[in-house]
């Protein structure tokens, strides 16, 4: 099992890139007086076909050829679960696919976030031919990293190079710690 949060939506990220998304969109949202940490990350990629979405959550299923068993989204589901929280995932053929792993967040079962702000900024510099759509909120605050913006501006430049990967680093956690307060999620 991982030991942190983003790193399992790093893992569903890198499911949506294989499947050929050209935007994906990250939404994180804690609700403190609800007691929940809601993660989603949508996708219009392949998608997935009734069959294909009724496996993925068992662990001795994969599409992939290196190794024989998925253990990603079935943690994943785990996590959230044993938190009193709940899973669901949405595919269509031809249209995407949405993830959403909901938390009870002071619920002692509950993962870490972890360092979500180098998972994004993995991401998005590392596969700069994919769009990215980030939404960080804690209650009332939040802040939106969304590179289709930051291409406007750019033109030609690419995210990873050292002086854009830099700023987009700098972005995150200069944002995260203002969304943040004094809360730590």
């Amino acid at each position: 099992m991982m030991t942190e949060i983003s790193l399992n939506i790093l893992d569903v990220a890198q499911n949506s890139i294989s499947a050929g998304a050209k935007l994906i969109e990250i939404t994180i949202i804690a609700d403190t007086k609800n007691d929940i940490l809601i993660t989603e990350i949508k996708d219009n990629g392949c998608g997935m076909d009734k069959d294909k979405l009724e496996n993925v959550i068992n662990p001795f299923f994969t599409t992939r050829t290196t190794r024989r068993v998925g253990l990603g989204i079935p943690f994943y589901k785990l996590a959230a679960e044993n938190t009193g929280g709940s899973f669901k995932i949405v595919s269509q053929v031809g249209i995407g696919t949405t993830v959403t792993a909901t938390f009870g967040l002071s619920h002692i079962d509950c993962m870490p976030l972890g360092d979500i702000n180098s998972t994004i900024h993995t991401l998005v510099t590392l596969n700069s031919h994919i769009d990215f759509f980030y939404m960080y909120k804690i209650d009332e605050k939040s802040f939106t990293l969304d590179t289709r913006e930051f291409r406007e501006i750019l033109g030609d430049i690419s995210f990873n190079s050292p002086d854009v990967s830099v700023y987009i680093y700098d972005y995150l956690n200069e944002n995260k710690q203002e969304v943040d307060g004094e809360k730590v999620i």
